[in-house]
């Protein structure tokens, strides 16, 4: 269930913060912004449903997640290919995701 949440979290975090980029950086219209906040809301409320004790855990190996996620938004939204060293820091950072959230704790 956590993986599909922070899956769902990052699609919805890009796609908000695209709807901004859209706007200040691609000269489209301020209605994108609409979108965008909604997306931005839907964000939120998932990371919220991360089976955690503490919300800055959650955040921190949500953090893993958005980096591999923004990744395959370069490729797939943008058409620009991640290179040997985007897949590098992407697998890295998962790892650390993953030690962060699955971690024993006492």
């Amino acid at each position: 269930m956590t993986a599909a949440v922070y899956l769902g979290a990052a699609l919805a975090e890009i796609a908000g913060c695209f709807a901004f980029w859209a706007w200040l950086r691609l000269d489209r219209s301020a209605w994108w912004l609409v979108p965008g906040v909604a997306s931005l809301v839907v964000f939120a409320t998932l990371l919220t449903w991360v089976e955690t004790d503490a919300a800055g855990r959650a955040y921190a190996a949500y953090g893993g997640v958005y980096i591999a996620a923004s990744l395959m938004w370069l490729w797939l939204a943008e058409s620009v290919r991640p290179d040997r060293w985007d897949i590098v820091g992407a697998v890295v950072c998962l790892a650390g995701a993953a030690i962060i959230l699955l971690g024993p704790r006492a």
